[in-house]
């Protein structure tokens, strides 16, 4: 009996858990539904929809923010339920919050209603170069040398790590590869001191250094001081700040995101497709043209994108367009600007997923459609990426990358994400 009644216990115990387990689950999945933040524009509505329990409420206590729906309960609330839409209106600019709620009474999460004026932005399309100077010395990883006796060591490894940023070395500040070389050289075979930046942490690390058969001394660090490569322009705002590319820059050997101090924007030209197929991205093969007047500086790179200051004269703003923000874009037909033969075209495409509730900044998933873009590049190209996405007018969001196993459809950025990135 006694064997049983534990048995029992364990049963009600593991049961209880499960509940609760499902419970928690189920709470944070339906909170992730909903978006932590939304724009709307001043004096119109817009419309949302989140896959909400029957019951859950919306509401806001702020004058600016009008709420409209099924049921209005009471004045200043909407009850929602299921994938039943609401409205929201801002009668004046700022920032208010509105609350949703499960069952009327549960707090489920608080969100930020960005109530802002109408915006516009040229989009872009055409190929750039992007140069960008590491916010100091990156290493990309420790490696073996060989000492002046011919001993394999490698000095630096578990002292340094991929990702970490070289500020100083023996006590003075160092940006480049350059100068990371010549004061190893004055120090000599032995230890330096090097001062790190690690996840935003600033270190101290003493480091061997070794000198080599060359007379040299080295301590065995791959480095990196600088990147370059090949996008697509996004927009240019009113203020000549542009976007570009919709994901970071990041270091081709790590795959990090790369900490900058700045760089340049470039003119770039497309000399050759390669088209994508199943299971291998295509890419554009550009040139970036140095030496001729920049078309801008790099000030940001964040995982939005590249942005900066536009540096050429008064931008044509007769191909302005609306800004779309998420609630704006619709699962269905729209399009893609970018230069694949030498111009820049606008190419047929198909928006197969709109998620505005997601944290990620791949919220769309879209299709190419057009025949003469799939008949030059096979679908979505590296180099494209950036290439700025039109819908019903307005500029929604941007192309970021490629579906490996099917070049024809990829992922893309809302543009709502790349402007609260841009400043």
């Amino acid at each position: 009996m006694k064997k049983k009644a534990k048995i029992r216990k364990l049963v009600l115990w593991t049961a209880g858990l499960s509940f609760l387990f499902i419970l928690v689950f189920s709470y944070f999945y339906i909170r992730g539904q909903v978006p932590e933040r939304i724009h709307v524009v001043l004096g119109e509505e817009g419309s949302f929809r989140f896959s909400l329990p029957w019951g859950s409420t919306v509401e806001t206590e702020n004058e600016e923010v009008v709420l409209s729906g099924a049921s209005n309960i009471p004045e200043g609330a909407v009850r929602i339920s299921g994938g039943q839409g609401f409205t929201v209106e801002g009668t004046a600019a700022g920032s208010y919050d509105m609350d949703f709620k499960l069952f009327g009474w549960l707090p489920l999460r608080s969100v930020d209603v960005e109530v802002v004026e109408p915006e516009s932005v040229i989009p872009g399309g055409e190929p750039v170069g992007i140069y960008l100077e590491t916010d100091g010395i990156m290493v990309a990883g420790t490696g073996k040398i060989t000492d002046d006796e011919g001993n394999t060591l490698e000095p630096a490894r578990g002292v340094l790590e991929s990702g970490d940023y070289i500020l100083e070395a023996g006590g003075e500040a160092v940006s480049c590869k350059e100068e990371l070389i010549e004061k190893f050289n004055e120090a000599g075979e032995g230890s330096c001191t090097l001062t790190v930046r690690r996840n935003g942490q600033v270190l101290e690390k003493d480091v061997e250094t070794v000198r080599c058969d060359d007379g040299s001394v080295k301590a065995g660090i791959w480095v990196r001081d600088d990147a370059q490569g090949i996008g697509t322009l996004t927009y240019v705002d009113t203020d000549g700040r542009f976007g570009a590319l919709g994901h970071a820059m990041s270091d081709s050997d790590t795959g990090m995101r790369l900490e900058v101090s700045g760089g340049s924007l470039e003119h770039a030209s497309i000399r050759d497709v390669v088209r994508g197929k199943d299971g291998t991205p295509g890419s554009l093969l550009g040139t970036i043209v140095y030496g001729g007047s920049r078309m801008g500086t790099v000030e940001k790179n964040t995982e939005a994108g590249i942005f900066g200051q536009i540096a050429e004269g008064e931008p044509d703003w007769s191909a302005a367009v609306p800004v779309g923000y998420m609630q704006d874009v619709e699962t269905g037909p729209a399009s893609i600007r970018c230069c694949a033969d030498g111009q820049i075209k606008e190419y047929d495409i198909e928006i197969l997923t709109a998620d505005i509730a997601t944290d990620s900044y791949k919220g769309l998933v879209l299709q190419v459609t057009d025949p003469e873009l799939l008949s030059l590049t096979g679908g979505i190209v590296q180099g494209m990426s950036g290439s700025p996405i039109i819908q019903n007018g307005k500029l929604v969001g941007a192309v970021t990358h490629v579906f490996i196993r099917d070049s024809t459809k990829g992922y893309g950025i809302f543009l709502e994400k790349m402007l609260e990135q841009s400043y």
